[in-house]
């Protein structure tokens, strides 16, 4: 099959014919229709991620058809179209059983912890657990927006965040999940403050719902502003980005019992930032973790998307083929583009 490969951290990125993968018995092979490109797959060529062994194909958040099936797989057929979390879990350790699929002790990641979907084909493990099937009314590039950035921001804002329709939530970078929580946090009737560096990105925030939008290279206290926005300080906070300013601004902006939520990944030397321990103390503010989201969660959303009343069709910025990612990989760090891009052809 044709994949795109990288041999060293931070190396040349190159198109080469590899074998093709063939199912475990409880994983099918999935024919890659369209894959997104995600910032996560910035750090995984980085070399922040533990788990990547070289030579190594990315690409996490994909849609496609069916392709091979294991003789474990229940409920599957071949040529059924289909998308997956990029988060695997294995269905049976204790995370599993307790419904946290999305933390499984036994989990597998495409693009990370085996070979992912920047090529004709892909591997997906444990497939009864984690396939989802596609409606017919969502595109394959639609669906490739879903696996990481939507799905993660989903279950931040719904189910981690517990945001309620009146109440204000501020989102601290405008990336693809930033973007994505803005559109969920607008459609459930919440009063967005959408916060990032740059201007036509914040622009774009207000077109997905945000309510208010702060350049954050224009103001020293974030923070601040955000308290005078929301009358005392945001009911829910996120960190879309990953950084340790965001991340402080992001639990300093709270209101009294407020819930930061950390979705960026922390890397390098913001792994351990400071945190206002004061706050989180006299205010009884709370910490929590969000990632990605079950498969079994996805039918909730799934309905929103075909009803309409979320379109995350209008995060994908362009589409792009197989080889452009060669070149808007690496570059995913200058963080150029407002939208999501989308690899839709092979």
């Amino acid at each position: 099959m044709k994949a795109l490969i990288y041999e060293t951290f931070q190396g040349v990125l190159n198109i080469q014919n590899v074998p093709d993968p063939s199912p475990k018995d409880h994983g099918v092979i999935i024919k890659v229709k369209a894959t997104g490109l995600c910032r996560s797959d910035w750090h995984g060529w980085m070399g922040h991620d533990p788990d990547i062994k070289l030579p190594h194909i990315p690409g996490h958040e994909l849609a496609g058809t069916i392709e091979a099936i294991g003789k474990n797989v229940k409920g599957f057929t071949i040529g059924e179209r289909v998308t997956v979390p990029f988060v695997c879990g294995c269905g049976s350790c204790g995370q599993c059983i307790s419904g946290n699929h999305q933390v499984c002790d036994l989990q597998s990641q495409p693009g990370f912890t085996h070979w992912g979907s920047f090529a004709e084909y892909v591997a997906i493990d444990y497939a009864s657990t984690n396939l989802v099937k596609l409606p017919e009314t969502i595109t394959d590039s639609t669906a490739a927006t879903l696996g990481c950035r939507f799905i993660t921001a989903y279950r931040a804002v719904i189910d981690q965040g517990d945001l309620r329709g009146g109440q204000y939530i501020a989102i601290h970078g405008c990336g693809g999940v930033g973007l994505s929580a803005i559109m969920i946090a607008s459609a459930i009737g919440a009063q967005v403050i959408a916060i990032d560096i740059n201007e036509n990105t914040l622009t774009y925030a207000k077109h997905l719902g945000a309510t208010h939008t702060i350049n954050a290279t224009h103001k020293k206290d974030v923070s601040t502003q955000i308290k005078q926005l929301t009358h005392g300080g945001a009911h829910v906070s996120i960190d879309a980005l990953g950084s340790a300013t965001t991340c402080f601004n992001s639990v300093s902006c709270l209101r009294k019992r407020g819930k930061h939520i950390q979705v960026g990944l922390m890397t390098g030397d913001h792994k351990h930032p400071k945190v206002p321990m004061d706050r989180i103390l006299s205010d009884e503010l709370e910490i929590i973790g969000s990632h990605g989201m079950q498969a079994y969660r996805y039918p909730e959303m799934l309905a929103m998307i075909k009803n309409g009343t979320l379109q995350p069709q209008k995060l994908i910025e362009r589409t792009i083929s197989l080889e452009d990612a060669i070149t808007e990989l690496p570059a995913m760090d200058n963080f150029k583009n407002k939208g999501v891009l989308v690899i839709n052809q092979f």
